[in-house]
């Protein structure tokens, strides 16, 4: 056998231990690969999976296994490189060792909060993340940040020098003996693993230093410090890091021993690597597991990127489609990393590769629902797994592709049935799709459409909208960062993803797929690969300039050495250092990781020897967010260095190049697409030679993956046997104006993606905090008629009150619009929710209609409009025009032209009102402005692209058709609410009054048909106006009610014009609830909603009060301005626990992390807990703690409170007793309280404490005997599901937080 470089003259390995099967590719002595697939998980065969799969291939190879001892022999292994779950299966199941986590006194809940947003919008009871840590050990010590110019306490603190030379004072020092004492207990406990996690120990860490040394001293085998885990500022995600290191880490290197004690000699003289989630090898002993949770999915990354850019320049696309997920990400000759990432809830802080995971793989269940085809996102997972796996599973995208005959028997393993011997089971996926298809057929007919679908016609519907499903996070992946996704390559992989990638490339305008010849492993074969990482990285805090460039060139100097000597150490003689640096405008929080520009020896750039690193930033920042800040400096948050030492890979062996182009098919077989059945060949890969080529429609099968080659494209085998698939643009099937079921779930998409794809450009192009990085926006289409359509992000808010204002402009305006017209309004009788958030409205023209044939609008908070305060919230305003500028129908783009000199006027004018001045901050006002503009220029152009394809009277007969599906969902609400109401109560109305602290009622009398699923929803009886901010607009009241229809319909459905029209609403006019034209309403977006939601839910009897009140915080001088939401309890309901320290209802906003906090404001955080004292109402189910929050003032600064349920306490419901009500108090440095009420504006002195408490939920139940002892428990029971990941999962989830 003739020896190929790379291998040693040995067998070596490379395997990715999946969830559910390992993969293992053997590359052999002289070249030649063997794959191999096992079960993760066998017990009866075999104790690692991994192992035995080396085993079995030795056995096979050599003849030769084990030695005597019965290890398996060693002696003919030249590497391993494996990528495994392990890590990542121990967080999602929560099966890591027990940690005490140990943090600065009045910290005890930190990580607990987190960011205090709530992970799903709209389900009520609210599951947190359990807990990753079994105790906490508060300790009293505590370091600050030093803020000479700003603070004014007097003090005899310590000063500590950081990284950078950044000053620190140590307020109070460590109690050796109590830390000493506290950890003895904990190891008494059992409890081996500790993580210390103290405030701004990234830059100053004498402290974790201290306890670090304690805990060794005490026996403690695994101790995490956060600066050593991570050394980055956020005090919260790295909490959560050090804590999932010190939880994951022990687990791990359990595997690894047992891994290793199958092997003679322990693998002693075998190289092991291991995958990190950076898609760079580490050795064994090195594997941490908080770096070890995308270790699989990373190695495909790697197979791809490496293989792809061998046939192509162009960037690619990951696609990697499994049985219960799908795994998209990018790569365009550098690998795409993220340094902050989410997994199963915990926020790591480390660099990741790019990897966005979405709930639509083979596994996705099939349902349908109130006239829609829907797929996922649950999932049948691995057992029971797809109907056809004969384990009683549901319908899922595997059994749709069986149907269509894209997956065959014949050629599927043979691994079902209780004996795991039979084949794929046709006969019952065709029975229970018999079943799907009857019940569709009687809800088509009961709405008069006469077509029967047919078993084919179903499953190809439920593909086409798996299909737009999965092309959604491409799309967002991509375009939102300016990138044309038609100019990309599909690089296909994994399980399922053959049967998918044409249909997926066709519908993003994709002309070339790439499926390599070990697609179905290629994650196992990214291992073989990859090369070894050694990273080193360290916090700055810097400004980038001239005066710095030595601190930054010695620090890289420092880290490259560390880097390169590790991997001298380690046997690395080719070695490569790629410098990085954390870069971010200064006052922004969006930092950019950025490898330097190459650079000639004349260019003027401060740190020439490592290239032009502001150039890269410049490059990225207009590319990704559309323009650069002028005149503003860059701050370095952290030096870099990645050192990769290359590892010797086999190059893959050529196969032989085929005579005919055309090769002889193993058969033929009956396949399904929407331009009917085709008689189509059957190709097996190992068959096919180099130069081949198959037309389209055709089935290419290997020993790991099914290819579905569709109609109108093209195969072509490459020398390495890979196939290269050129995708042709075929024209659709014409779609008409009658209503299509299936048509209707694509619509749905494509409806959603337009408001998506505007917020994206929104995003991007605008310039102010509270837009590009608190994400406080909403975009959306509307109808001719004004009525909503799709809205995306889904802020509760801002839900159906859009609708409000672009139908008041239709009003005001008739027919006079033109196109090139765009209007500005936020009036709260224009269908504003209050001042600061503009909505700019643009109407769609489509050639020669004399009317808008759509609109599409975008609404975002501004920080500043002018006013009696800065923020533009006073929390004690009584008329409207001391909250700012206002807008009824105001042309701020007239024929095409941006009416900058009138808009300024407007904006710079003072209201009137005394003490009011313009807007404060006039620049962003107008960047924002423009960036609200183009958003919707993005939305006209996506809905034009859209009537150009399907033309104008489809596109609206859908968009009508979406509406109407969502009144069905809500009718269908309706009628089971009426059955359940009509058995208890012997009645079909509902009646409920809340009450405001100032004593104003909110009431509600809902009488509803169970027969027709009509409501009349009567808000009669409410109180008066008031005199102050409380006054709720109407559009309010809608949002309120269309959020509370969503949380009791319990699925997703499109949240639209449709939401509300079975529902007849009557508002008082001035009353609370629709004031006056003049009233102040500032209050009514933020407090007075949240009782609006408190009355529908009690008079629907479906949950007890949450907090009620986002308990709004505004805290600033002259100079600069923070303001804050602060989570409370949640409320119990029939079958849950109210959630702790959680935002609950029409508010979801993050709060700022510790750290950035007392870095940037003359702040001091001195505590941040759940509250103490059973805040949360007892029952059976028990209502969820408030918390409790104190910020000590450096300097004199105005203290405004915006905040509710200070006097009234959110009630329980079925005999559970209310939680309890707030309190905002000051500390004086004197020692004495001053109770500060519900709202008030006032100046604090320096060393003043603000002392906050938030309302606990109430709960739900008659309390049983035991209920006040014992129950109150941080953590709640989680039901594990599929977890989303990735840039784009992040993105939402920091918009739904907005």
């Amino acid at each position: 056998m003739a020896q190929q470089p790379g291998t040693g003259g040995k067998y070596c390995f490379a395997i990715d231990r999946g969830g559910t099967f390992t993969d293992i590719i053997c590359i052999r002595p002289d070249g030649k690969v063997r794959t191999l697939k096992l079960l993760s998980e066998d017990p009866s065969r075999y104790s690692d999976a991994p192992r035995e799969g080396i085993r079995r291939i030795l056995k096979e190879e050599t003849g030769s296994d084990v030695t005597a001892e019965g290890l398996v022999d060693t002696s003919q292994i030249g590497w391993v490189r494996m990528g495994t779950t392990v890590a990542t299966n121990a967080l999602l199941e929560r099966k890591g060792d027990p940690v005490a986590l140990v943090v600065n006194e009045g910290f005890r809940d930190l990580l607990y909060i987190g960011n205090q947003a709530r992970p799903k919008i709209f389900e009520l009871n609210i599951r947190k993340p359990s807990n990753l840590y079994k105790t906490v050990v508060e300790i009293s010590c505590r370091i600050v940040p030093e803020q000479s110019n700003r603070c004014k306490l007097e003090h005899t603190w310590r000063a500590l020098e950081g990284t950078s030379g950044a000053k620190y004072l140590e307020m109070q020092p460590v109690d050796v003996a109590n830390v000493r004492a506290s950890l003895q207990e904990v190891r008494e406990q059992g409890i081996t693993s500790v993580s210390v996690v103290l405030a701004h120990s990234f830059a100053c860490p004498v402290h974790e230093l201290q306890v670090g040394a304690i805990a060794k001293e005490l026996g403690f085998t695994h101790i995490t410090l956060s600066h050593q885990a991570m050394p980055m500022r956020r005090l919260v995600a790295r909490g959560y890091t050090a804590c999932a290191e010190a939880y994951l880490t022990p687990h791990v290197e359990r595997y690894l021993n047992s891994f290793k004690s199958g092997f003679d000699k322990e693998l002693e003289g075998v190289d092991v690597l291991f995958m990190q989630s950076d898609g760079g090898l580490v050795r064994m002993e090195n594997f941490r597991g908080a770096r070890a949770i995308l270790s699989g999915p990373a190695g495909g990354v790697v197979g791809y990127a490496m293989t792809g850019a061998r046939e192509t320049e162009a960037p690619l696309i990951g696609f990697d489609m499994g049985g219960t997920s799908t795994d998209v990400s990018r790569y365009a000759g550098v690998y795409e990393h993220v340094i902050e990432s989410t997994t199963a809830g915990v926020t790591i802080q480390a660099p990741q590769l790019d990897i966005n995971t979405v709930a639509a793989g083979g596994g996705s269940m099939l349902f349908f629902r109130s006239g829609l085809f829907v797929v996922g996102p649950e999932s049948a997972g691995a057992h029971p797994g797809p109907a056809c796996y004969k384990k009683g599973g549901p319908l899922t995208v595997t059994d749709a592709n069986l149907i269509l005959g894209r997956l065959l028997p014949d050629y599927f393993p043979k691994i079902f049935g209780p004996k795991e011997n039979e084949a794929l089971d046709f006969t019952v996926t065709k029975e229970k799709f018999e079943q799907m298809r009857i019940l569709i057929n009687e809800y088509l007919k009961s709405g008069g459409d006469t077509k029967q679908l047919t078993v084919e016609d179903v499953a190809l519907g439920f593909i086409r909208v798996a299909n737009e499903a999965m092309c959604r996070p491409i799309r967002a992946l991509t375009q939102a960062r300016g990138l044309d996704t038609s100019q990309h390559v599909l690089a296909c992989f994994g399980g399922a993803g053959g049967q998918h990638a044409c249909s997926i490339a066709r519908e993003l305008g994709i002309s070339k797929v790439l499926v390599h010849k070990y697609a179905g492993v290629l994650s196992a074969y990214g291992m073989a690969l990859a090369d070894v990482v050694q990273e080193t990285q360290e916090p700055c805090g810097l400004d980038f300039s001239a005066e710095n460039a030595g601190i930054f060139k010695a620090r890289l100097d420092a880290l490259a050495e560390q880097s390169n000597k590790s991997l001298r150490l380690q046997g690395y003689s080719k070695i490569e250092l790629e410098p990085f640096l954390h870069l971010r405008y200064d006052g922004t929080d969006c930092a950019l990781m950025c490898a330097p520009a190459a650079t000639t020896s004349n260019e003027d750039v401060l740190l020439a020897s490592y290239g032009d690193f502001i150039a890269t930033f410049l490059q990225r920042y207009r590319t990704e967010f559309g323009f650069v800040l002028q005149n503003r400096a860059i701050v370095v948050d952290d030096i870099r260095v990645r050192g990769l030492g290359k590892n010797n890979t086999p190059p893959e062996v050529e196969i032989e190049k085929s005579v005919a182009t055309t090769p002889k098919p193993e058969g033929f077989t009956r396949i399904f697409f929407e331009q009917g059945a085709h008689e189509s060949p059957i190709y097996l890969t190992k068959h096919l030679l180099a130069g081949c080529k198959i037309q389209g429609p055709a089935i290419l099968i290997d020993q790991l993956s099914t290819i579905l080659l569709e109609p109108e494209c093209v195969a072509e085998v490459t020398t390495r046997g890979d196939l290269i698939i050129n995708v042709s643009s075929s024209k659709r099937n014409v779609v008409d104006c009658k209503l299509d079921a299936i048509q209707l779930s694509i619509f749905s998409h494509r409806f959603m993606s337009i408001a998506e794809q505007m917020g994206r450009v929104l995003q991007r192009t605008s310039i102010s905090t509270n837009i590009k990085e608190r994400l406080d926006f909403s975009c959306a289409l509307f109808g001719p008629d004004g009525g909503l359509v799709s809205n995306a992000p889904h802020i509760p808010v801002h839900l159906g009150a859009m609708q409000e204002t672009v139908q008041y402009q239709l009003k005001v305006r008739g027919d006079s619009l033109k196109n090139g017209d765009v209007i500005l309004s936020n009036h709260p009788q224009a269908g504003g929710s209050h001042l600061p958030d503009l909505t700019v409205i643009t109407p769609v023209f489509y050639r020669d209609q004399p009317k808008p044939v759509f609109f599409v609008a975008s609404r975002g908070h501004h920080a500043d409009i002018g006013g009696i305060t800065p923020g533009s919230m006073p929390p004690h305003s009584t008329s409207l025009a001391q909250e700012g500028a206002a807008f009824k129908s105001f042309l701020i783009v007239e024929g095409g032209v941006f009416q900058e000199k009138n808009i300024i006027q407007r904006l710079i004018t003072p209201t009137g009102a005394k003490g009011a001045t313009g807007t404060r901050n006039l620049p962003d006002n107008i960047s924002d402005l423009k960036a609200q503009i183009a958003a919707n220029h993005k939305g006209i152009q996506l809905v034009s692209e859209l009537i150009d394809s399907y033309g104008l009277d489809v596109v609206q007969a859908y968009m009508s058709y979406i509406q109407q599906n969502a009144e069905v969902a809500v009718r269908d609400m309706l009628k089971e609410i009426a059955q359940k109401v009509l058995k208890r109560n012997g009645t079909t109305t509902l009646e409920a009054v809340e009450f405001m602290d100032d004593g104003s009622p909110i009431k509600l009398r809902v009488e509803i048909d169970s027969e027709q699923g009509n409501a009349l929803c009567d808000f009669t009886g409410s109180g008066p106006e008031v005199w102050g901010n409380c006054n709720a607009p109407r559009a309010i009241t809608l949002s309120a009610l269309i959020y509370c229809l969503r949380c009791m319909v319990g699925h997703d459905v499109p949240l639209n014009q449709g939401c509300l029209a079975p529902i007849k609403v009557i508002v008082p006019k001035n009353s609370i609830l629709d004031p006056s034209e003049g009233a102040a309403v500032v209050g009514g977006n933020v407090l007075t909603s949240q009782r609006i939601v408190d009355t529908v839910l009690k008079t629907f009897n479906v949950c007890a009060a949450s907090c009620g009140c986002m308990n709004n915080i505004t805290i600033g001088d002259e100079e600069w301005g923070y303001y804050e939401t602060v989570a409370g309890g949640a409320g119990a309901g029939p079958t849950w626990h109210g959630a702790d320290g959680v935002h609950t209802h029409m508010t979801n906003t993050r709060i700022t992390d510790p750290e950035i906090l007392e870095l940037r404001y003359p702040i001091i955080l001195k505590r941040f807990c759940l509250r103490t004292d059973q805040s949360g109402g007892a029952g059976q189910f028990h209502g969820g703690e408030g918390v409790e929050r104190e910020l000590l003032f450096r300097k004199p600064v105005t203290l405004s409170i915006l905040t509710e349920r200070r006097t009234l306490q959110p009630y329980g419901l079925v005999g559970g007793q209310p939680g309890k009500s707030g309190l905002n108090l000051l500390r004086k440095p004197d020692g004495r309280f001053i109770s500060l009420g519900g709202k008030t504006c006032i100046d604090v002195e320096t060393g003043d404490l603000f002392m906050l408490k938030t309302p606990g939920g109430g709960g739900y139940g008659v309390p049983r005997e035991d209920a006040l002892g014992g129950w109150k428990v941080a953590s709640h029971a989680e039901k594990h599901q599929l977890t989303e990941r990735g840039s784009v999962f992040e993105y939402r989830q920091a918009q739904e937080s907005a």
